[in-house]
């Protein structure tokens, strides 16, 4: 699991008292300390225009950390490498694709929420079809006045031209997940974790 700009470990772990209990649910802080004791994978700027810089150097430094991580964890726990599962909200979605597209090999399904496709931290591809096992959910607020919904949407013909799986949804919802979209996701696990 990996947390928005401003959380925590804790925040996406409250999701597990809902998960299937045959899981095991790591829950990952971002190396970046903002005040009040959130946390970020990567800094954010904002222009004087009011557009959103990222930080790109520190988004390819954390997915280099999470990567390391997972490999050191998977060594140090009967964690089945065939089995590994990414849930992401917002920045966690963000590197959630791009991990999913650097290590195609590595994930079986990713969980997208509120995030969306940063083409600078993505490789270039050269076979689509080493991305063929990939499976998204992906879901998206379309009152998300943090990340509007059509930045979500533009991750849908990247998947396509892949021949990539996936489940979008978009719900009435602002930068969040609420009860429609928990639901959704609760039942999508179920069928493919």
């Amino acid at each position: 699991m990996l947390h928005g700009f401003g959380s925590n470990e804790t925040d996406l772990f409250s999701f597990t008292n809902v998960l299937p209990g045959n899981l095991m649910i790591i829950s990952i802080r971002a190396p970046y300390k903002l005040e009040y004791g959130g946390y970020a994978w990567y800094d954010i700027q904002i222009d004087s225009k009011g557009l959103k810089h990222s930080n790109n150097f520190q988004a390819e430094d954390s997915l280099y950390q999470i990567n390391n991580f997972i490999d050191n964890i998977t060594t140090q726990y009967k964690i089945d490498t065939q089995n590994i599962n990414l849930m992401g909200f917002s920045q966690g979605a963000i590197l959630s694709y791009a991990l999913s597209f650097w290590h195609p090999e590595k994930f079986k399904n990713i969980i997208a929420l509120s995030g969306y496709i940063n083409r600078n931290i993505m490789p270039v591809d050269f076979s689509f079809e080493k991305y063929k096992d990939l499976n998204y959910f992906i879901s998206h607020g379309t009152y998300d006045d943090i990340i509007p919904v059509e930045k979500a949407r533009e991750i849908l013909p990247y998947l396509d031209e892949r021949n990539i799986k996936y489940t979008y949804n978009e719900y009435s919802m602002g930068h969040e997940v609420n009860k429609a979209c928990m639901n959704d996701m609760l039942k999508w696990i179920n069928q493919n974790l």
